[in-house]
């Protein structure tokens, strides 16, 4: 699905037909304490959510302090109103500057926008995502750069209609990569082809994920993986609640 254009709609989607769904799981990777992957979640202030993935460059605290960083800056300017593809330019100009193009983040923005009635995917990674629809389950592997290298770094974007059943999985290279060192493969395309055909819901993609990937690697992550799933499902009730649930093991 490399160089995927844009596909935007300009039509909102009524909030009453549609459930967002976002789930998340993360692994540090094998014998460390902190992960260098972070994961932030933050409404958009024109209507939605949005979905932040980085993974800082490196392992451990140095790692982690890097994504907390650009995390919280790309959560930030979506707060205040910053389209996507603007957040990651910002971002990476701001990262550029602060560390003098010695460190770089990988970046991936997923963005339910009921604004434009399109959810919005960000690429400054060289992870794919894979992107559900109808009958399709694809790919989207669109050549990137991280963040914080170069001048004028612009992120891969493609947008989405929002209707049910679109599903967007965003990765770390922790599972993309799972099984390298022992030779294997994850065919991720076909594990999210599986849990797609079921109707799995977004957690269980993402748990699903994550299991697979640590199994490959024999239960000792190579590297931190983390998984971000958003889906839409059609909304059963109109007067159904918000609910946020986390499972957070201290170690």
């Amino acid at each position: 699905m490399s160089g995927v254009s844009p596909i935007v709609p300009r039509v909102r989607v009524p909030l009453s037909d549609l459930e967002i769904q976002v789930g998340i799981a993360k692994v540090s990777r094998y014998a460390e304490r902190e992960s260098g992957d972070t994961v932030e979640l933050t409404e958009r202030p024109t209507g939605g959510v949005s979905v932040v993935l980085a993974d800082g460059q490196g392992h451990g605290r140095p790692a982690k302090t890097l994504a907390n960083l650009v995390a919280r800056k790309a959560v930030g300017l979506i707060a205040e109103g910053a389209r996507d593809g603007a957040t990651a330019r910002a971002v990476s100009d701001f990262l550029l500057a602060y560390r003098h193009g010695q460190v770089s983040t990988e970046l991936s923005i997923i963005s339910v926008d009921l604004s434009s009635g399109t959810l919005v995917v960000s690429r400054n990674s060289h992870c794919p995502a894979v992107i559900a629809m109808g009958d399709h389950v694809v790919r989207w592997d669109a050549p990137s750069v991280p963040v914080g290298l170069y001048p004028d770094t612009k992120p891969t974007i493609t947008e989405i209609p929002l209707k049910v059943g679109v599903m967007v999985v965003a990765m770390s290279d922790g599972i993309a990569d799972a099984g390298r060192r022992s030779g294997q493969s994850f065919d991720i395309l076909a594990t999210v082809d599986r849990l797609y055909r079921v109707d799995a819901d977004a957690q269980t993609v993402a748990s699903t994920l994550l299991d697979e990937a640590r199994e490959l690697d024999s239960g000792r992550p190579a590297d931190d993986m983390s998984v971000v799933c958003v889906a839409m499902r059609q909304l059963q009730s109109g007067n159904e609640p918000r609910r946020l649930t986390l499972l957070w093991p201290v170690p």
